[in-house]
């Protein structure tokens, strides 16, 4: 019926109007999710305001990954557009700054996993490190703004420091997460709730893909600049609700 309707004229059916619409549908999917946890005649106190923690953090993260899942897109195009990409000579491919994050992830993985362990009784709580993911994430792209603003190609150093401090967020954020949510869940929908914790993610490469949308009719530097400002109006935000949140957790570390 779709179909019929798209060659009809009825329905402008585009891989724009598609992915709009599944956009939104992961985001009443989820209002509807958190309505349920929240207002749920099911649910103990503690378990409504441990939902209203997971809120917290989910928004957080959805806020981070658009940032962080333009690497793919704008990061990419200003790789392959922007950036000086020649060594001795020879130009090398822009995919390749995409191998830039993995092994990054893979060197410093340990060294968190240590850090944690290291600081014991004085570990972040889990909202102050997603606040410092976001803060993370969006110094990334403040540090692209002067790059894409110089007029001239820019250095690869200017991305691989970006790809840096998006790594280090992730760090902060990614699989702390994913473990706070066994922990805040209610236990008999506890793999609902982590299930539901990756709609953070997809909701954010929607917002990804939509930031990257105006590439090609928006400077870049004020692009760059608008992401990172989100990001750290998120900062903000976040910092104010740690404690409120960690209330909310209500003992859960």
């Amino acid at each position: 019926m779709v179909a019929v309707f798209s060659r009809t004229g009825i329905i402008d059916l585009t891989a724009e109007s598609i992915s709009d619409a599944l956009g939104w549908l992961l985001l009443i999917i989820s209002v509807a999710v958190f309505a349920w946890l929240i207002f749920g005649r099911s649910w103990s106190a503690i378990e409504r305001k441990r939902a209203v923690a997971i809120l917290v953090l989910f928004v957080s993260s959805a806020i981070f990954w658009a940032a962080y899942e333009q690497a793919g897109s704008s990061l990419n195009l200003f790789a392959e557009r922007n950036t000086d990409r020649r060594v001795l000579g020879w130009e090398f491919p822009a995919s390749w700054f995409q191998f830039v994050q993995p092994v990054f992830v893979i060197l410093l993985a340990p060294v968190f996993a240590w850090l944690w362990l290291a600081l014991r009784h004085r570990e972040p709580s889990i909202p102050a490190k997603f606040a410092g993911g976001l803060l993370l994430g969006g110094l990334a792209f403040a540090l692209l703004v002067p790059a894409a603003a110089g007029g001239k190609m820019a250095s690869p150093w200017w991305l691989t420091g970006t790809y840096f401090l998006q790594t280090l967020g992730e760090l902060c954020l990614s699989p702390v997460g994913l473990s706070a949510m066994t922990k805040l869940a209610p236990a008999r929908v506890a793999g609902f709730v982590m299930g539901v914790w990756f709609l953070s993610i997809s909701i954010g490469d929607w917002a990804a893909g939509k930031a990257a949308s105006f590439y090609e009719s928006m400077a870049l530097p004020n692009l760059f600049g608008a992401v990172a400002a989100l990001s750290l109006v998120a900062v903000l935000l976040m910092a104010v609700m740690i404690k409120p949140t960690v209330r909310l957790m209500a003992g859960v570390k």
